[in-house]
């Protein structure tokens, strides 16, 4: 294997997203420490468009197509994504080449006034991005009010501290990695709120032609977060999954045994259906199709249907 002279990482300008950057940039130094490795910033549509849920304006992509440019026009080499806003499906000449292992994967309570969701009193108004996290909420919740909140980690807090909110729910990872550990109340359990496929876990994208890349890359891949992922991802890509539709995918494994819980609904909670099933790692991408399959069998199909009907009107 042959050591590049230079890598360089697309990356989103977030902080999130640089941190993310800087923590692979640091894990490829101590790899390969004559390598030069450089951080190119860039801002995306998803960066740009804050006015609208993430649902209204196209999904997960919005986040990424600048930058896999970048990587078309070899002016990166890598880029580093949260997976959870890589499209299940990659566009065409695109892979993923290593997972990373994985953070918390759990959504977290912040608020300024309460401890945990219970303690909201009714018609109190908590803020998210995802309709994955209404919908739960909604379902659990009901007395609650539920609003869109876009932005960054820092934008949706100063929301929250000016009081436009009562409460917001965000990834623990973005806020662990960001050193604002002490703003989380507290953490929701997969019961509460099952996270996002590949929530907590970062992704490395390269153009599919780089194959020189892929041994160099590999020692960045966690293979136990790898095949709880690849079974998260294979359950939403069978059900059409993406910002659009209330899905979620959580996958744990111990002693080689992975098992996955699926979960999709109405984003007003009026219907949630979850469904789980066990396999061993080798066979994380069939486990993912057998989640899928049981909640289609349940009468998610319709209900994805129905839901994106609703979402164009």
């Amino acid at each position: 294997m042959n050591t590049p002279k230079k890598l360089v990482i697309a990356s989103r300008e977030s902080m999130l997203a640089m941190w993310q950057a800087e923590h692979i940039k640091g894990r490829l130094k101590a790899l390969y420490p004559d390598c030069e490795v450089e951080i190119l910033g860039m801002t995306t549509r998803g960066d740009q468009i804050l006015d609208r849920t993430l649902s209204k304006i196209g999904g997960k992509g919005l986040f990424i197509k600048e930058l896999e440019q970048a990587l078309q026009d070899d002016r990166a080499d890598l880029a580093v994504h949260s997976i959870k806003d890589v499209p299940m499906e990659l566009p065409e000449g695109f892979a993923l080449a290593a997972i990373g292992e994985r953070a918390s994967p759990f959504d977290a309570f912040v608020s300024n006034q309460y401890s945990r969701l219970e303690d909201m009193p009714e018609g109190a108004i908590v803020g998210t991005s995802s309709l994955r996290r209404e919908a739960q909420l909604r379902a659990k919740f009901p007395h609650l009010t539920i609003k869109p909140l876009r932005g960054n980690v820092q934008t949706r807090l100063s929301k929250l501290d000016n009081g436009d909110y009562d409460a917001i729910i965000l990834a623990a990872a973005g806020l662990q990695r960001l050193g604002l550990n002490g703003r989380i109340r507290e953490i929701l359990s997969p019961a509460d709120s099952l996270p996002a496929a590949g929530q907590g876990a970062l992704g490395i994208e390269i153009a599919a032609r780089r194959t020189d890349l892929a041994d160099i890359l590999r020692p960045l891949n966690h293979e136990e977060t790898a095949a709880c992922v690849t079974a998260e991802r294979a359950l939403a890509r069978a059900l059409g999954g993406s910002c659009q539709v209330p899905l979620a995918a959580y996958c744990v494994m111990e002693d080689g045994l992975l098992t996955l819980n699926g979960l999709v609904g109405h984003p007003d909670g009026s219907v949630i259906l979850r469904e789980e099933a066990q396999a061993p790692r080798e066979y994380a991408d069939a486990l993912g199709r057998a989640v899928a399959k049981k909640l289609a069998d349940n009468g998610a199909q319709e209900l994805i249907i129905a839901v994106l009907a609703e979402q164009a009107t």
